[in-house]
C-alpha cells in the first residue's frame, strides 16, 4: 500500500496559529470549555475546516467535526480527534496536537484524490478537560449522559454548565442529542502527547498505547483529637497527622505488595487542622489516588488501603472515613488497531514502545462504543498542562505520519 506523508509545514503554522488563541502574558494558554478563548479557537477550527474543502457539523453537544467523503451515516465511519479546550495556563499541545493531526490527515487523503471503504471524521470533543466535571463532548457521543447530570454539571467556581453554553448560545439539553449509535463508527483513533516522560527518556518517537489506566480517588478524613503541643506526652496523642505520616509511609509497600508495575499512588492535597504551631492536629484531610490498567488490580490496592488506614487508626487512637469522589474503569485498547500502528510504524522504520496511558482521554470513552486506540508522541521532560509543555516537531510529524497511513488502512483506504 502507498506510504502517505503529511504536510509538516501546514501542520506547524496550524498550531502556531491556534496557540495563539486565548494566551495570556504569562504564556500560558485559556481556553477553558465554553469560555471566550474557547469559542475563539472552535471559530478558527470551522474555517480551517471549510477552507480545506472539507464537510463541517456541530452535534448538539458542540463536538466539531471535519468530514471526508461523508454519505449521511449509511456507512460506519473512521474516526480521530481530540479536543481544543484547555486548562488554565496551558501549553498548545494536550488536546490540540490530536485535532489538528486529524484535520491534516483528512487533508493529505483528500488531496492525493484517494478513495476508501469508510468516510473519514476529525473531531475537536467538548470539555475533555472536565471544566464541568466529566469529558462531555465524548460521553454525549456515548450515550453516558441524562438530563439530570446536564442540569447538576457546575464549575469549581458555581457557574453551571447550563448557563455556561446559554452564555454562547448553546443549549446544554441538546447534548442528549449527540449520541452517536454504535454501528455508525467502524473505529477511533487519537494521538496525543503522552503528557510524562517515558518516550523522551528512551529517546523514542512513538507510543503504541495498549491500555488506558482506570482510577479511583478517595477523600480520607483521619480523625484525633487537638491538644497543646507542648503539654501533651508524644505517648498521649491522637495525632491525626503522624497517622498519615504513617500511612504515606506505607504506600509503596502496598504497591509493591498488591500492584502492577503500572501502579502508581499519590497523595496530592492535604489539610491539617486546626493547622497551628503549637496545637497537636485532631484531623487531617487528604487526597488519594491510584490508577492501573486492570480492575482487579485497583479492587485490591484501594482494599489494601482500607486495611492500612484502619490499623492505623487503631493504634493511634484514631477514627478514620473515606469518602470515594470519583471512579474510573480502565479500558483495553483494540488489537486490531495496536497491530495495524504496529505495522505501520514499522513500515516507516520508526522505533516504537508499546505502552499504557496513565492519562484519562476521549478514547476511554469512545471506547464503549467503538473499537479504539491511541499514538504517544514524546512529551519534553514529560511537561504537560503547563506552558513549558514542547514536543520536537520531528517528533509531531512522525507521529502525524503514523496516524494518516494508520488511519487510511482502517478505513480500507484505495490507492
Amino acid at each position: 500500500m502507498k506510504t502517505l506523508s503529511i504536510n509538516r509545514e501546514r501542520l506547524q503554522a496550524d498550531l502556531d496559529e491556534l496557540s495563539q488563541i486565548g494566551r495570556h502574558p504569562d504564556f500560558g494558554i485559556y481556553r477553558m470549555a465554553f469560555s471566550d478563548g474557547d469559542m475563539a479557537g472552535r471559530e478558527w477550527f470551522r474555517k480551517r475546516v471549510e477552507e480545506a474543502g472539507l464537510d463541517f457539523y456541530q452535534d448538539g453537544a458542540a463536538n466539531l467535526h471535519a468530514r471526508l467523503n461523508w454519505n449521511e451515516g449509511k456507512t460506519p465511519s473512521v474516526m480521530t480527534g481530540s479536543h481544543l479546550d484547555t486548562v488554565p495556563g496551558a501549553g498548545h499541545l494536550d488536546g490540540a496536537l490530536g485535532v489538528l493531526v486529524g484535520l491534516e490527515c483528512l487533508r493529505c487523503i483528500k488531496e492525493e484524490g484517494l478513495s476508501s471503504d469508510h468516510p473519514l471524521e476529525a473531531v475537536a470533543f467538548s470539555d475533555e478537560e472536565g471544566r464541568f466535571g466529566g469529558m462531555l463532548g465524548s460521553q454525549a457521543i456515548a450515550g453516558r449522559l441524562t438530563p439530570e447530570s446536564i442540569h447538576s454539571a457546575v464549575d469549581l467556581d458555581g457557574v453551571s454548565l447550563t448557563d455556561a453554553m446559554d452564555r454562547v448560545g448553546l443549549n446544554a439539553m441538546d447534548a442528549l442529542h449527540a449520541r452517536r449509535h454504535p454501528d455508525s463508527i467502524h473505529a477511533f483513533l487519537e494521538l496525543h502527547i503522552e503528557q510524562g516522560p517515558i518516550l523522551d527518556k528512551m529517546g523514542i518517537s512513538i507510543g503504541n498505547v495498549d491500555a488506558i489506566a482506570g482510577l479511583f480517588k478517595w477523600e480520607v478524613s483521619l480523625i484525633g483529637t487537638p491538644n497543646h503541643a507542648g503539654t501533651t506526652p508524644m505517648n498521649m496523642r491522637n495525632d491525626a497527622f503522624m497517622g498519615l505520616s504513617e500511612f504515606s509511609s506505607q504506600i509503596q509497600r502496598i504497591l509493591d505488595e498488591n500492584g502492577s508495575a503500572r501502579t502508581v499512588a499519590t497523595i496530592g492535597r492535604v489539610d491539617i487542622q486546626p493547622g497551628a504551631a503549637n496545637v497537636v492536629p485532631g484531623r487531617v484531610e487528604f487526597s488519594l489516588e491510584a490508577r492501573d490498567t486492570e480492575p482487579q488490580v485497583l479492587e485490591d490496592i484501594a482494599n489494601a488501603f482500607r486495611r492500612a488506614l484502619s490499623a492505623i487508626a487503631r493504634r493511634r487512637g484514631l477514627m478514620f472515613e473515606f469518602k470515594v469522589l470519583s471512579e474510573i474503569d480502565p479500558v483495553k485498547c483494540d488489537s486490531g488497531i495496536i497491530n495495524t500502528v504496529e505495522n505501520v510504524t514499522k513500515s516507516l522504520k520508526l522505533p516504537f514502545l508499546q505502552m499504557a496511558s496513565g492519562a484519562a482521554h476521549d478514547t476511554q470513552i469512545i471506547s464503549s462504543i467503538a473499537r479504539a486506540s491511541m499514538i504517544f508522541v514524546p512529551s519534553k521532560d514529560g511537561r504537560s498542562h503547563s506552558a513549558a509543555e514542547w514536543t520536537d516537531m520531528d517528533d509531531i510529524e512522525k507521529g502525524a505520519n503514523v496516524a494518516l497511513n494508520t488511519l487510511y488502512r482502517i478505513a480500507g483506504g484505495r490507492i
